[in-house]
């Protein structure tokens, strides 16, 4: 069973704390998180964007000199793609971006992350999180401590509104829930500070 050292917001170690096998010594799947990743940035795009093609371009009707004998080539109308104000070859229509990941390949992409960010020793368990006042100076003081300036995830178990407040100014800072924590946001932080009770919620999820 893998363990890991215990913080408190001082950034002193107060202890270790053992993690469930199931989730932090999983088997790392590259092409699970791959997709699962793929699916997140997918379904970040509207798919709203379109042009019109040669065939819903106002205008054109008329041809625009004769067949033959001009030395020119052969067109028919003025809204050809090669023309000024013409339609777009292969115009983008609206659609849907969505990747469609089975649920078993989400768990197991979830497990890949995890147990990654704890090989590579980027995962930090604080005993608790908690400011008098939601001050800015606060947060980036506990950062420091526990030297985790760079790109921080911060896991909370539930919404803790001077926590948040103080982090929201910390452009190398975030925070998130485990009900919303996903893979991208795993493999796209610097550090990942979790906390005892939202560590404790992960492993009841996923293991």
């Amino acid at each position: 069973m893998p363990k890991t050292a215990l913080y408190n917001m001082e950034g002193s170690a107060i202890g270790e704390v053992e993690l469930s096998d199931a989730v932090f010594a999983a088997p790392v799947n590259v092409a699970a998180m791959h997709l699962v990743v793929r699916s997140y940035l997918a379904a970040q795009r509207q798919g709203t964007q379109s042009a019109r093609t040669r065939g819903e371009v106002r205008g054109g009707g008329r041809k625009i000199y004769r067949q033959k004998g001009t030395g020119n080539a052969r067109h028919h109308g003025n809204r050809a793609p090669q023309f000024a104000h013409g339609g777009v070859v292969f115009a983008p229509k609206p659609r849907d971006y969505v990747i469609n990941v089975p649920r078993k390949v989400r768990r197991l992409a979830m497990k890949s992350a995890l147990t990654s960010r704890l090989q590579d020793g980027d995962i930090i368990v604080v005993d608790e999180i908690r400011l008098a006042e939601g001050k800015t100076r606060l947060m980036a003081k506990t950062m420091a401590a526990l030297k985790a300036e760079k790109k921080a995830l911060v896991v909370l178990p539930g919404r803790d509104e001077n926590v948040v407040r103080a982090t929201a100014n910390l452009a190398e800072a975030r925070t998130t829930y485990v009900n919303t924590l996903n893979v991208y946001d795993i493999l796209n932080a610097g550090k990942l500070v979790i906390t005892k009770a939202a560590l404790q919620s992960v492993e009841e999820v996923y293991a």
